[in-house]
């Protein structure tokens, strides 16, 4: 794992802008594992600037989402689709065919997770771009998915209901099931890209850094892959024990 220290928030999103570009740049059809939440929003204004500067374009992109909760309208103000086309889509040249998120609609989840999956082997990806919960979870993996799981439906913990809760009016509205990509597909991306900032984050991102390889730790699997850089802050980073690069 390459660990980056940023300065704050904004510095996060800045170099995680420049790397994710970087791929656009050499591979005009690459397929981008995108993630929601917080954490991305920066590094998505700054693609956006790069797209209006005439830096990057879309047009060949293909877009693989991490996760969406079960029974939000695609057009609720508070379903993954609607975030990413409110962050993202909108506002670049991404033709909408090319863009996947789970669904999380209908009476028959698990034939959506089976559907999932085969959108996974048809765009293998050339990056992911993850966030990173207070517990240790990757996309809505929470802890004790097993590191072999695919696309699945997840009962969302208390922790994570609470942190969420934060993004709806009425924390009663909060889902409590989500449909994600399970952590060996994410494992699978080529590069892995994982954001966090604050001081909520830093002991999750110690159990991810300097803990075991567990499943109880969702993250920590990170520390297997050939190629993940974590780029946090100095709030997240407080934790850690050792010294490690900075830009």
């Amino acid at each position: 794992m390459k660990i980056i220290i940023a300065e704050n928030y904004n510095h996060m999103s800045e170099i995680a802008a420049r790397l994710i570009s970087k791929v656009i740049i050499e591979k005009p059809c690459a397929t981008l594992g995108l993630a929601t939440g917080t954490s991305p929003i920066g590094t998505y204004r700054l693609l956006i600037d790069n797209y209006e500067k005439g830096i990057l374009s879309f047009d060949k992109i293909n877009t693989v989402n991490l996760d969406e909760y079960v029974g939000l309208d695609f057009d609720n103000e508070q379903s993954y689709h609607y975030f990413m086309n409110d962050n993202l889509f909108s506002h670049v040249n991404i033709p909408k065919e090319n863009v996947h998120i789970p669904n999380g609609l209908g009476n028959d989840l698990k034939g959506n997770c089976k559907d999932y999956d085969e959108i996974l082997k048809k765009y293998p990806r050339d990056l992911q771009l993850l966030g990173l919960g207070g517990n240790g979870h990757i996309g809505f993996n929470e802890p004790g998915t097993p590191f072999k799981s695919f696309t699945h439906i997840v009962d969302l913990t208390e922790r994570t209901i609470k942190d969420n809760s934060r993004l709806f009016s009425d924390p009663k509205d909060v889902p409590k099931q989500a449909i994600t990509m399970g952590i060996m597909e994410i494992c699978r991306a080529k590069k892995i890209i994982l954001l966090a900032s604050g001081k909520s984050k830093a002991d999750a991102v110690y159990a991810m850094v300097s803990g075991d390889v567990t499943e109880n730790c969702p993250a920590s699997v990170l520390q297997l892959h050939n190629d993940a850089t974590l780029i946090i802050d100095k709030d997240a980073a407080s934790k850690l024990d050792r010294n490690f690069m900075t830009e």
